[in-house]
């Protein structure tokens, strides 16, 4: 049986550098002392984000490298509030993220919007008045 955790979500990038500075300089994440030239681990609560090159990352998982467009998931930023929704949106987008929707009251109660990565990878900012941040 599978115990109810993920420990690592992977990023397949086309340019390591480049993401490096996004998610380190831009966005503020700290890298973690084991990243390289070769993998950079940014240490998050309870999981770790990795970015990776896109191309060793799918011969390491034997698939096609080609392929883009919806990948069929986002990754989510809670926040506290609506305010700082919208402050964190316009921190991504200067640090270089693209706006996909702009933060809105949402249909089930919240508020939330989207940006892409430089990799295209949709980060959801969100604040929903019922989930707990500690």
């Amino acid at each position: 049986m599978m115990e109810p955790r993920i420990s690592m979500i992977t990023l397949g990038v086309a340019d390591l550098a480049r993401a490096r500075r996004f998610y380190v300089e831009g966005l503020g994440l700290p890298a973690e002392p084991d990243s390289s030239e070769g993998i950079v681990f940014l240490p998050l609560a309870g999981v770790t984000l990795a970015l990776y090159p896109r191309d060793a990352l799918a011969e390491d998982a034997t698939v096609p490298v080609a392929g883009s467009g919806f990948r069929g998931f986002t990754l989510s930023h809670n926040l506290r509030s609506p305010a700082e929704v919208d402050a964190f949106m316009a921190h991504a987008l200067t640090a270089g993220a693209t706006l996909v929707k702009p933060a809105q009251e949402v249909f089930w109660g919240g508020y939330s919007g989207y940006f892409a990565d430089p990799d295209g990878f949709l980060w959801e900012v969100a604040y929903n008045p019922n989930f707990v941040i500690e």
